[in-house]
């Protein structure tokens, strides 16, 4: 573990500049023409059809761009002249990948593993001719290299107190962890633009944990839909036990102090290019030309990328069946698909291509006539003029992707029929109307609840959606069009940024404040936000004063401090039966366990500690060394709530599967840990709910813990525990000068606001040393922490002097950077 903050501290201050806005992207949203007389062959300019670029709208000026440089012009070797070049004229800085780097990152893990698997496609084999490979460790090492390269290149720009990072898609996922473990204090935000698989799929890649962190690594995450959120939170409370909240609108996943803000907004439209194309004579000109190429008929459009989950496929053949449903609309209907050009090569996107020719092919011949094709395939790359035109002049979109994030397509298509030269045919002035078929799975369907919504999957229900579509009366177009435009204008592009913007600058606005500390190796690095007074426990913290006193108190919590989180075996090992014998054998040392186990349980494990005190049940049950008795104390009312409480639990015991209960002698525990976690937890709120009810009149209290629900008597808990001990202490005339109290969780709270928040009732040592000390670092009442038992144990051990080293089960240190 280092020392707080220490990555941001190793470069000198920057200078007092305006915050800037930077987007990381695969590629930087530039066009490359050749040029053998430039200097470095080729002309630069911006993109104006670039995502990047559009994605930008509405965020804060000056905006820098952070990508590869265009794929025609990939082969020019490295070069900071070119670098300067492209930033001092279009605040574009790019990331040179070599060509061999490039390919395994992107077309090898990024689109033939990492892609397939978002979008619910598991590699059964090493390679399927469905696109997907197996999981290949060098092909991830190629990534993580290329996200290197993209977080180097970010950190050279970076002011970490004044900027936004705004990372864009899986091909950058495991920028946040890498990113941040080169400045702790980075303002991250990170928005999927494909689908968030269910954590069933999700959990089946073997860097499951690793990815899942570096999102969280993240200020702000963001999703089209809520869907998929839904599905990042699942895998966040499966795989890594974390749970979430929502407070006054906002959903947060808690981890490790901090709350990572989940977003939810699908992206716009870029209205001002839409406008200024639309506008332009080249549009016009098409329009008319598209629309006396299909007089008399009615125009179904598809745009699609060529890949496996478009559904371009299942939409041809939709077609089919509707021209064999209704021999009235043959003749009259066509569909005009239009296949954008494929992202990344592969046999499956020749064998997409060449299925679907083949079915154009096939329902041409068996409805076609001179003079007429059912189908149409584009296949040739339009211009934005062309595409924009076919928009306009369609009087039917249709999106059968059958698994999808990021598609504006029907926004696009909204945008062109108000706004477009022609809008199907009508007078200029008159009402513009359309009709969408969207796909259920589609990112930007939620938001479309005027479309004719369909499962792809089902070819019968695409049919029938189409001809709902064509048979929708005037009237119901307008209204459908109205409404989606409404939406549409609304929410563009320059919204989601502007928004996006917002949240962020909310999720990270406590940076500079924060007491940070960074754990963990390579991609399961983290930050880890403590109190502003918050320190890990160092022998120079607590030896001096250990030597200097006389009458020492030390209060040690047994599970999850003295022994390890998950283990099966709960007897204590050699070298702590060592440990704790050697403090006892200290005259001037008390040594309590103090465990919400029950007395006998505690009783066999500790045999070997003569001299040891334990405190059981949260302190209902106290021996002051193992010869002495057990004493209780005299409580108000007695036990009979049991027969209340004991078969509500049994009634949720049997309703979840791998949830038990233990019966101890003043308590009753509800386990979960081995249940269901999405359904433990939600059964267990309920089941608090369902106590909390039935006892309203019963002097007890019902307390959730980590994966319990534990009911027992107000009178008993740890804090009075601690607080009987020291009186006891002192009506000996021996109040302790020194106290250390070690514990891990909620129930240990009780102690630490025992020493260092005591109430005025009984006699506490105003004058000692006091050491409250949690174990993990989480928000606590302690002043101190420790990262687990092994370092309890060596806390411990240097407390009485030996020198014996301890075991380590887990190192957790901040990493030299492994990926270069």
């Amino acid at each position: 573990m280092s020392s707080p903050s220490p990555c941001d501290g190793e470069r000198p201050p920057f200078p007092a500049v305006e915050a800037r806005r930077i987007v990381v992207t695969h590629r930087l949203p530039l066009r490359a023409e050749p040029n053998p007389e430039s200097p470095h062959g080729f002309d630069f300019s911006l993109d104006a059809d670039a995502l990047p670029l559009q994605l930008s709208r509405g965020l804060p000026r000056p905006v820098v761009f952070v990508g590869a440089l265009p794929s025609a012009a990939a082969s020019i070797p490295a070069s900071e002249k070119l670098a300067a070049d492209l930033l001092e004229r279009f605040s574009c800085s790019p990331v040179f990948l070599s060509a061999g780097l490039h390919e395994d990152f992107y077309d090898g893990f990024c689109k033939h593993y990492l892609w397939p698997m978002l979008h619910y496609l598991l590699p059964h084999t090493p390679y399927n001719g469905d696109g997907g490979h197996n999981f290949n460790q060098e092909l991830y090492r190629a990534f993580l290299t290329a996200n290197t390269k993209y977080a180097d290149r970010v950190h050279e720009l970076l002011n970490p107190d004044e900027d936004l990072v705004f990372i864009h898609d899986y091909h950058l996922w495991a920028l946040p962890t890498i990113l941040r473990h080169k400045s702790v204090r980075a303002r991250i935000g990170f928005f999927l633009h494909s689908p968030f698989p269910s954590s069933e799929l999700f959990r089946a890649i073997p860097v499951r944990e690793e990815l899942l962190r570096a999102l969280l690594n993240a200020d702000l995450v963001g999703f089209h839909t809520y869907d998929y959120a839904r599905h990042f939170l699942s895998a966040c409370c499966r795989m890594l036990g974390l749970s979430n909240h929502s407070r006054r609108g906002y959903i947060g996943v808690d981890y490790s102090g901090r709350a990572v803000v989940v977003k939810i907004l699908p992206a716009g439209v870029d209205m001002g290019q839409l406008r200024g194309v639309l506008a332009s004579p080249e549009t016009a000109a098409k329009a008319k030309e598209i629309a006396a190429e299909f007089a008399g008929r009615k125009v179904l459009l598809g745009v699609d990328d060529i890949d496996l989950f478009k559904g371009i496929g299942l939409k041809l053949l939709a077609m089919e069946k509707l021209l064999e449903s209704q021999e009235e609309m043959r003749g009259r209907v066509v569909l005009v698909q239009i296949n954008n050009p494929a992202r990344s090569p592969g046999r499956d996107i020749d064998t997409v291509r060449a299925e679907a020719h083949a079915m154009r092919d096939r329902i041409n011949g068996r409805f076609g006539e001179p003079g007429y094709e059912p189908i149409v395939m584009i296949d040739e790359p339009l211009t934005m003029h062309e595409k924009l035109a076919f928009y306009t002049s369609a009087d039917i979109c249709i999106v059968t992707a059958v698994r999808d994030g990021l598609n504006r397509i029907p926004y696009i298509y909204t945008a062109c029929r108000q706004e477009g030269p022609i809008a199907g045919g009508g007078a200029p002035g008159a009402p513009r109307e359309s009709a969408i078929v969207l796909s259920e799975f589609v990112g930007c369907s939620p938001s479309l609840s005027g479309a004719v919504h369909v499962n792809p999957w089902n070819v019968e229900d695409v049919a029938q959606g189409m001809i709902s579509a064509l048979t929708l009366n005037e009237q119901d177009r307008q209204m459908r069009q109205e409404k989606h435009y409404r939406y549409v204008l609304t929410h563009d592009v320059a919204y989601w940024g502007r928004s996006l913007d917002q949240d962020l600058q909310m999720a990270s606005r406590d940076h500079a404040s924060m007491n940070i500390l960074s754990v963990g190796l390579a991609m399961k690095f983290r930050i880890v936000v403590l109190g502003p007074d918050f320190q890990k426990l160092s022998p120079g913290d607590i030896n001096p004063s250990y030597n200097r006193t006389g009458n020492r108190l030390i209060l040690l919590d047994y599970d999850g401090t003295m022994m390890p989180e998950g283990v099966i075996v709960r007897y204590p090992s050699q070298e702590l039966i060592d440990v704790l014998n050697e403090l006892c054998s200290d005259p001037k040392n008390t040594v309590f366990v103090v465990s919400g186990r029950r007395k006998d349980e505690l009783a066999g494990w500790l045999a070997p500690c003569e001299r040891l005190g334990i405190s059981a049940e949260h302190g209902y049950f106290t021996r002051w060394s193992r010869d002495s008795p057990w004493e209780s104390p005299d409580l108000v009312v007695g036990l009979d709530w049991k027969n209340i409480v004991e078969p509500v639990m049994k009634h949720y015991a049997d309703a979840t599967d791998g949830s038990y209960i233990e019966a101890k002698e003043t308590a009753l525990v509800w386990h979960y840990e081995e249940a269901d976690p999405d359904f433990g937890s939600c059964q267990a709120k309920e089941l608090q709910d369902h106590l909390l009810s039935v006892l309203a009149k019963e002097p007890v209290s019902v307390k959730s813990g980590n994966k319990i629900v534990e009911v027992n008597p107000q009178e008993v808990g740890k804090g009075t525990a601690v607080q009987n001990l020291i009186a006891t202490m002192g009506a000996h005339g021996s109040l302790p000068d020194f106290i250390l109290c070690v514990g891990d969780d909620g129930s240990d709270e009780d102690m630490f606001a025992a020493i260092t928040k005591p109430s005025s009732n009984f006699a506490f040592p105003k004058s000692a040393d006091i050491f409250a000390c949690t174990v993990g670092n989480k928000p606590s009442l302690a002043k101190y922490y420790l990262e687990d038992s092994d370092d309890v144990l060596k806390m411990l051990k240097g407390l009485t002097g030996s020198s014996r080293p301890v075991r380590a089960l887990q190192s957790q240190v901040s990493f030299e950077d492994p990926f270069e």
